[in-house]
């Protein structure tokens, strides 16, 4: 009884030789940071604001549905801003576009609420 104490303790003391604290050890080398990666723009029209429906089924020929996503149909557009007498640089949905054909863009972005300032180039 006597020895195993003894050899428990003669262990103990051999690990807590061995180990070391977190100070003492060095710093692990770190990779360099990259720069940074782009950012991902979200499918959303910048005038009215149209996303994706996340809601939408596909129904096949056997009646069972799937859920499939329909996404915005978008445009990159370089319009022509009159009363800001410059261009602006827009992500479009294709109905935005016939809403600017109608109405003209200066319009149009009053009636969505949009400050096009922030798109001009």
């Amino acid at each position: 009884m006597v020895r195993r104490t003894v050899a428990l303790l003669a262990l103990a003391a051999s690990a807590t030789a061995f180990t070391t604290s977190r100070s003492a050890l060095p710093a692990p080398a770190r990779a360099p940071v990259a720069a940074a990666a782009p950012e991902m723009k979200f499918r959303v029209c910048d005038l009215t604001g149209k996303r994706r429906n996340a809601k939408a089924m596909t129904v096949t020929f056997s009646h069972t549905r799937n859920h499939k996503v329909q996404q915005v149909n978008l445009q990159d557009r370089r319009l022509w801003w009159p009363e800001g007498d410059k261009y602006v640089k827009m992500r479009l949905s294709t109905r935005a576009l016939k809403t600017i054909a109608k109405y003209g863009l200066n319009t149009a972005a009053k009636k969505y609420d949009v400050d096009l300032e922030q798109f001009a180039r």
